[in-house]
């Protein structure tokens, strides 16, 4: 709302409040027949109000001083004078003014006091994700950059105790950092563009069995020793989707699943569809979340309290974004039997003919 009205220019501001309270008095004046001016009072106090909470405090000032002489003016017998016969009316008409005033003030002062208070909420919210931004990429960026160091430094030592067996583990340490530091790099920018809304879905004709099966071999790929099993609707269609979006929501759920199970569990990766609303559930045997946190999982950077693995907190959140950005929900329940399970659900066109 401060947005809208601060590109509003003050000129522009008196134009709409005039012509916003000239329209309603138009109208009470047409109606006038039917309602008494006690009644067009109320109505004109109204709309000074409605002004109040949009608009700045000199605008609605305007406001209310015109529609107190509109009211006199049109309104109160004598009709088509300032003057006031009636000391009743008159009154009135004081009191109307004074309440009009009064009214566009204390909305004005209100709207301040919130403004300072939600001011004061942004800054200390983005104190705490400062903080929790720098501790949580302190050690998730640094670990895998001081392993390629580490790495690059033994190779180019020339160090003669070292074989081809030895230079082809640091090696793949050198190749298993990088992956992990660009994983983080791209989580940022995902978090980054989710929170500035510059992401915008890319829909094409997506074959879901494919993309999935794609997904669970990227995590495979990491040498985990979790089994992930996955079952797909033999008949399901063709969904016009992001396909980017969907195979990262899938990486990002089975690597969290990955994260927080023990490597004897297993991860199960379930496709169906119901007309044009497509489901996908990921679910695993592992322990499940903590009642007291589920609903904040979610969240950027936030990891469970009592949790040892590393990580940023940004894998899920990532998932809920680039979820919401195709207009799609996703839920996580604990399951009765163990584990955790998360469905996703994505309305979108289909088609059967295969490409």
């Amino acid at each position: 709302m401060e947005l809208f009205i601060n590109r509003i220019s003050k000129a522009n501001q008196f134009i709409i409040s005039i012509l916003l309270v000239s329209f309603i008095a138009a109208v009470c004046y047409i109606l006038s027949g039917f309602i008494g001016y006690k009644v067009v009072a109320f109505i004109l106090l109204f709309t000074v109000s409605l002004l109040a909470i949009t608009l700045d405090i000199l605008p609605v000032l305007a406001a209310a001083v015109l529609s107190a002489l509109i009211w006199d003016f049109f309104f109160i017998p004598p009709h088509f004078t300032l003057w006031v016969s009636s000391t009743e009316d008159l009154i009135l008409l004081l009191m109307y003014f004074i309440i009009a005033l009064v009214n566009a003030v204390l909305t004005y002062k209100i709207r301040q006091i919130e403004k300072i208070a939600r001011q004061k909420e942004e800054k200390a919210n983005t104190v705490k994700l400062y903080n929790t931004l720098l501790n949580s990429l302190s050690h998730e960026l640094r670990t895998p950059i001081s392993t390629i160091i580490a790495a690059t430094d033994n190779l180019q030592a020339g160090n003669s105790k070292l074989n081809e067996v030895h230079k082809n583990e640091l090696i793949a340490e050198i190749a298993k950092a990088s992956f992990r530091l660009d994983q983080q790099v791209d989580n940022l920018l995902n978090m980054s563009r989710i929170d500035a809304g510059f992401i915008q879905p890319k829909k094409d004709w997506c074959d879901i069995t494919e993309i999935i099966y794609d997904a669970a071999h990227r995590v495979e790929e990491n040498d985990i020793l979790q089994q992930i099993h996955i079952s797909i609707h033999p008949g399901i269609p063709l969904f016009k989707l992001d396909k980017g979006m969907l195979e990262q929501i899938l990486y990002n759920l089975l690597n969290n699943a990955v994260i927080y199970t023990k490597p004897t569990c297993s991860i199960k990766v379930s496709a169906t569809f119901y007309a044009d609303i497509l489901e996908i559930v990921v679910e695993d045997d592992g322990p499940g979340f903590p009642k007291a946190e589920i609903n904040q999982v979610f969240e950027k950077f936030y990891r469970l309290k009592n949790t040892v693995t590393s990580g940023t907190g940004l894998g899920l959140s990532i998932v809920k974004g680039f979820v919401d950005a195709q207009k799609g929900s996703i839920s996580l329940e604990n399951i009765d039997t163990g584990g955790a399970k998360f469905t996703i659900a994505i309305k979108g066109e289909t088609s059967y003919l295969k490409i």
